[in-house]
């Protein structure tokens, strides 16, 4: 069920070409994101980016000023120093240190593609699809160019690196490195051609201490020196598999070229009428949110699985990897149900694999791909199925899922809340293979946290707003009491009594407790379309959205004074201060809200309702049905009706199969 969604602003324009409107250098400076402008295709391996001094997470910081070369793997946007920087080349004349000054005038970035002039006036430009990448050098003037390839180069620990193959057209190797906070290894496979003027290298090469290879090439002004990857979790030679289908002859430009088509598919999902910013922003965000997981299968549909061993997708289909799920199972991978079922099917299937694999809950020392963590995968699994993304045998993956329950956390009030959570996706699974006795019991357990929740948030006490009180992992007590969004009913109902719930959430708002830094309480703006009330949440999403606010929290503590500013903005500072993108999970956040629509409870297939930022929204599918959303009222007004198919609601939600089947969703505002 691919969608293709067509935003229009209050005044007719021809709608621009959604690839021109990203900005990839949004959320690269500084503590504002943990981004990078690196070339990369949709859903791609491969993440060829510069490094510079100094860096932040994923190895570049748009306000340095200092390159130090160009590495092809990166975490996407995520803490704890990121993780990647693989396979890192410095390219320089030689006598030259290997650190160079960039010009920053020079510096561009569109999807797939990225260049810089550095050093003596070298231009660099690089680009990316999927598993493999090109890396270009225009040489200024003659003399000695150096090419170093460092298999070493890392943002986390380096355990092993080997070259399996030495000469300039054939390079090839392996290497395994830490994941993100060194929690577990993985292992990587690269292929690289050297040339000179399109031609293979023939020099040898000059061994350098750490396993790094040097080539010196004689050049002459104008001359071009090109590195072409493939990247694999299989083996060398597959990662030369990869490299020869991939790129194979083409130039840069061809891949650019390439890379700039598979983008624009993906974002032409939405369509956005004019360039004025919420369109930058809303195609900006989208681009980060297509990123990950990365597809891991070969071409010839070989990949490894998390506990390292070989498997083939079937045909057809894809495997993917590099979850951080704990970050962006709110968000992220529900939008891509929404937006891309197909694709969706592949990566439920992958995630289904982790539980066969012997799952843990953040990485195996056998990972395929640079990952984070995989809490909550089950209920991703359960969000997806419910929406007809069915891809993987429940059946099979129910008893080990139940197993890894018995092994949860349950120390802490977050820990409590979160297994919760999580044994309650279990039962919902389990109640949906009819396999009720079980869903019972488990339903039982989960529920079994609300006791705790009356003892410890039941009541506003003097440390509900200090940061990690009482072990909790990040956050506060304020923060964590509206975590329980598999359990709203009763929350609302008789944990706090709905007037009470309404009074205290905006209590909650209005003294500037609310962090949306940090994924913990992000969708408590929307917890309002449990009571009715639609004011507060349209107020509350303007305001993150588009306006500068206070921003109290770090993930260590409280700040002394808040840092003000906007959480999203199209510039390099384009994320609140502290405020990493979380693989998408941010991203998909500021998606979701300008569409007017919020997945509240992920397994719950059906979405909060609040005013898009847009006045007109239309999602085509692919059998021909529509869903047409529009804003009627003036831009500033209140939400007073949400109609379907003409028809008032009851409430502020709607079900994602009554979205599926098509219609109209108007949005009626009055002064």
């Amino acid at each position: 069920m691919a969608l293709s969604v067509l935003l229009a602003g209050p005044t007719a324009a021809r709608a621009a070409d959604p690839v021109d409107l990203v900005d990839p250098f949004v959320g690269t400076s500084g503590d504002h994101g943990q981004l990078t402008p690196a070339a990369t295709g949709p859903y791609g391996m491969v993440q060829l980016s510069p490094d510079t001094r100094p860096a932040q997470h994923a190895g570049y910081d748009f306000a340095a000023t200092q390159l130090t070369g160009f590495s092809h793997t990166r975490a996407v946007g995520v803490g704890c120093g990121g993780a990647g920087g693989d396979l890192h080349v410095a390219v320089g004349y030689a006598g030259d240190e290997p650190v160079w000054s960039m010009d920053k005038t020079s510096e561009r970035a569109a999807p797939g593609w990225y260049r810089v002039r550095y050093g003596q006036g070298i231009e660099a430009q690089l680009a990316a699809l999927g598993a493999a990448g090109v890396s270009q050098f225009d040489m200024p003037r003659a003399g000695i160019v150096r090419v170093v390839f460092d298999p070493r180069h890392g943002y986390t620990r380096q355990r092993t690196a080997e070259w399996t193959a030495r000469e300039a057209g054939d390079l090839r190797g392996r290497m395994s490195a830490g994941t993100v906070c060194d929690a577990g290894l993985y292992h990587l496979s690269f292929a690289v051609t050297l040339m000179l003027n399109e031609r293979p290298v023939t020099v040898a090469a000059t061994h350098l201490e750490g396993d790094r290879l040097a080539f010196d090439l004689p050049v002459a002004a104008g001359d071009r020196v090109t590195v072409r990857t493939g990247l694999s979790v299989v083996d060398p030679a597959s990662a030369r598999r990869v490299l020869d289908t991939v790129i194979g002859a083409r130039s840069l430009e061809q891949v650019r070229a390439a890379a700039r088509a598979a983008w624009t598919t993906e974002l032409g999902r939405v369509q956005v009428a004019g360039d004025d910013e919420r369109a930058r922003l809303i195609y900006t965000h989208l681009f980060r949110v297509l990123q990950t997981p990365v597809r891991i299968d070969d071409a010839d549909g070989w990949y490894r699985r998390s506990d390292g061993s070989l498997h083939r997708a079937p045909k057809g289909r894809h495997r993917y990897a590099g979850w951080a799920v704990w970050d962006n199972y709110r968000t992220q991978l529900p939008l891509l149900g929404l937006l891309d079922p197909d694709r969706s099917n592949d990566i439920a299937a992958s995630l289904a694999e982790l539980y066969l694999a012997g799952k843990v809950q953040w990485a195996t020392e056998t990972e395929p791909f640079i990952t984070v963590r995989t809490e909550h995968a089950g209920v991703a699994l359960l969000d997806f199925r419910r929406k007809g993304i069915d891809g993987f045998d429940a059946g099979a993956i129910l008893p080990l899922m139940i197993t890894e329950l018995k092994d949860l956390p349950r120390k802490t009030p977050d820990e409590q809340i979160e297994t919760a959570y999580d044994t309650w996706a279990v039962a919902e699974l389990a109640r949906d293979l009819g396999q009720i006795d079980t869903a019972d019991r488990l339903r039982g357990e989960a529920l079994a946290y609300r006791d705790m929740w009356r003892r410890v948030f039941g009541q506003v006490s003097g440390d509900f707003d200090v940061v990690k009180a009482r072990g909790l992992y990040q956050g506060t007590l304020w923060q964590y009491r509206w975590a329980p969004v598999f359990d709203l009913d009763w929350l609302v109902d008789q944990g706090l009594g709905k007037p009470r719930f309404s009074a205290e959430l905006t209590r909650f708002f209005d003294e500037g407790l609310f962090n949306m830094t940090n994924q913990p309480d992000i969708h408590a703006p929307f917890l309002y379309a449990k009571t009715g009330e639609a004011e507060p949440t349209s107020r509350l999403v303007d305001q993150i959205l588009h306006r500068p606010m206070d921003h109290w929290y770090t993930n260590g503590g409280k700040r002394a004074a808040p840092w003000r500013g906007r959480a999203f903005a199209l510039d390099p500072v384009g994320y609140a201060d502290g405020m990493d993108d979380d693989a998408g999970g941010m991203a998909a956040w500021y998606v979701w809200a300008s569409l007017g629509l919020y997945p509240l409870t992920p397994g719950e297939p059906r979405y909060a309702l609040t005013t898009p930022s847009v006045r007109k929204a239309t999602i085509r599918l692919t059998d021909g049905h529509a869903i047409a959303i529009e804003r009627r009222g003036p831009a500033n007004g209140r939400l007073v009706s949400v109609r379907w198919n003409g028809r008032p609601l009851d409430g502020l939600f709607i079900d994602h199969a009554a979205l599926a089947r098509g219609g109209r969703l108007t949005f009626v505002l009055s002064n």
